[in-house]
């Protein structure tokens, strides 16, 4: 009986670990997920264009700059025009937008955003004609070209009646970007470092970071050197292939650490709640208000035969209600208090998402929110 006893600890004591790995491992996180290699960054263009063949509803005659570039793109095909003399309304002039990422090649096809500059109701129906699209030093690195998308965005007009789907004044171009200049891009310092960055800074996920790249397969020389920054030597065996010693790098399982931290929104009646807030024992009282304002129109009218006029005034009446009882709940606190339990015992105070705003502010207020609140 002992022997079987024994055996039974033995075999819930190897399903209790192998649970516990199984939570860990749900938690963690490949590298390429939280952080990136300095150098493989999104590059912006942006570039000043014309987009033409709208139904009229491209930008007016008060709109000198549209008229201008009209002009001056006509004179490119020895077609002289006076600026003032023109009268169109299927021209409108934009600014297109784009995001290259990192290490896109030349000739490579990239989607760009198109939005109006001008008074034009709609780009719907309209080419983009070609655009050089410029990076911050000045140089075109890629241009763009063709039909536009408002992505079911629309403008219907009638007598008296207008209405409007989406944003018709903003829209892509797919495919229409060719990268004509490659964006350069390093993977590797002089030095034979691989510095990566960590999308959120913290000292707990960096250190962990350098741990497990350390004590992993890799054994990789790695450091710690701030909380956003961990530097990895590149081995003198991957000097000429860097790809995939950072490849290796990437698929790392790491433990993130994520701060207490309780995120609401009052415009949204949104609240986030993170795994690790906890509070200290505390009692909270909520009593909710309903408060009603009501206008309705009043008609007075004179006496027959009077000299007086029919008027309409506004009647407004208040109506304030309250709840005839308080509850004074005792709200768990402790290290050793679930997410889960927190939130039961907030939902027992029967509050709506936007009176839950006021209860962590005043939890904030008195100290027992051990978390960082955000307010949105």
């Amino acid at each position: 009986m002992r022997h079987l006893a024994l055996k039974f600890a033995i075999a819930i004591l190897a399903l209790s670990i192998f649970h516990f790995q199984l939570s860990i491992v749900a938690e963690a996180a490949r590298l390429k997920d939280i952080a990136h290699v300095e150098g493989s960054r999104v590059n912006q263009l942006n570039g000043y264009g014309l987009v033409i063949g709208l139904e009229g509803t491209g930008d007016k005659q008060n709109t000198e700059f549209t008229v201008q570039t009209l002009a001056n793109l006509l004179q490119e095909y020895n077609i002289r025009v006076n600026p003032a003399d023109v009268r169109v309304k299927n021209v409108a002039a934009v600014i297109v937008t784009a995001e290259v990422p990192a290490f896109t090649q030349s000739g490579s096809r990239l989607d760009a955003n198109i939005a109006s500059m001008g008074d034009a109701t709609s780009l719907s129906g309209g080419v983009l004609l070609l655009t050089p699209l410029k990076g911050p030093d000045g140089r075109v690195y890629g241009v763009a070209q063709g039909p536009v998308t408002l992505g079911g965005g629309f403008t219907a007009l009638a007598i008296g009646a207008k209405v409007t789907k989406n944003h018709p004044t903003s829209g892509r171009i797919t495919g229409g970007l060719i990268l004509e200049r490659a964006i350069p891009a390093g993977m590797v310092t002089s030095d034979g470092q691989v510095r990566i960055n960590l999308d959120a800074p913290d000292f707990t996920t960096a250190k962990r970071i350098a741990e497990a790249l350390a004590q992993g397969p890799l054994q990789a020389s790695a450091q710690a050197l701030s909380p956003g920054l961990v530097t990895v030597a590149l081995p003198e065996s991957f000097k000429n292939q860097p790809v995939e010693y950072i490849a290796a790098l990437e698929s790392v399982e790491i433990l993130p650490d994520h701060p207490a931290r309780v995120v609401v929104n009052e415009r949204t009646g949104t609240v986030i709640i993170g795994k690790n807030v906890r509070i200290n024992p505390v009692a909270v009282a909520h009593a909710g208000l309903y408060v009603a304002v009501k206008n309705e129109p009043r008609v007075s009218q004179p006496n027959p035969f009077a000299n007086g006029r029919t008027v309409v005034f506004p009647d407004t009446t208040l109506e304030i209600k309250e709840p005839e009882s308080r509850q004074l709940i005792e709200l768990p606190g402790g290290p050793g208090v679930m997410l889960s339990e927190l939130v039961r015992a907030l939902n027992s105070l029967g509050v709506t998402p936007r009176d839950l705003i006021a209860v962590f502010e005043a939890l904030k207020e008195s100290g027992a929110l051990q978390a960082e609140l955000v307010v949105m």
